[in-house]
């Protein structure tokens, strides 16, 4: 499998260990410490959603948190988790993904013929629109809501259980960077750190290696 996209060297992978995963039921191939978004754009693939009312094509934008279109379904049946985030999420061998909000396909939208629409549908029209005849209400509302929302929710129970703890601490420090050791450094207290970044200090460690404006070293530095 061809990863087009990606660097020969560099990055913060284990080339040494290859992963394959599918998303909207092709195969790939992305090494351990990619996320799902790095790996889709080392493999060429840019259209990964549609948006949420006019269905029109989106790509990845960011590199965490903050990514506003890259929401997908992971796995299926019991276990489909709905609306993760592919900046957030860690690739892992077999790792089954889908896009969202897009039916019968991502290509084949059917609703993406809103967009031809979209001077007379603006924000807010349906207030207004679907107000009359009053009787027909229902058939607008089950219709509204087939349309709307993102991922799917599980239809199944997980048999599977899972284990959880309560973590009591006097100091939390919010964030992986260098400046939690300042944060934290109180004696006589328990500490906790909280980062949003899979690794502590993320996106501090990529911003000391890529210069500012250079995409080459950026795409360098993430393995992609």
């Amino acid at each position: 499998m061809s990863q087009t996209d990606r660097l020969p060297n560099g990055g913060r992978i284990n080339r040494a260990m290859p992963l394959t995963f599918t998303f909207n039921g092709r195969q790939y191939q992305g090494y351990q410490g990619d996320t799902l978004a790095s790996a889709l754009l080392a493999n060429g693939v840019h259209f990964v959603a549609r948006s949420w009312k006019y269905h029109r094509p989106r790509g990845i934008v960011t590199a965490g948190v903050e990514e506003p279109n890259a929401v997908v379904q992971l796995e299926t049946g019991a276990y489909t988790v709905p609306n993760a985030r592919a900046t957030e999420v860690e690739l892992y061998q077999g790792l089954v993904a889908s896009s969202v909000n897009a039916k019968p396909s991502i290509e084949k939208d059917r609703m993406a013929v809103n967009q031809k629409f979209a001077r007379f549908i603006p924000a807010g029209f349906y207030y207004k629109t679907f107000m009359w005849p009053r009787k027909f209400w229902p058939k607008y509302e089950e219709v509204i809501r087939d349309a709307a929302g993102l991922g799917k929710a599980p239809e199944h129970n997980d048999a599977d259980r899972y284990d959880k703890c309560f973590a009591h601490c006097d100091v939390v420090v919010v964030g992986g960077g260098p400046d939690r050791a300042r944060g934290g450094a109180c004696g006589g207290v328990v500490r906790c750190a909280r980062d949003a970044d899979r690794r502590p200090a993320g996106t501090r460690r990529l911003a000391a290696v890529v210069p500012r404006g250079d995409r080459r070293q950026a795409r360098a530095a993430v393995g992609a």
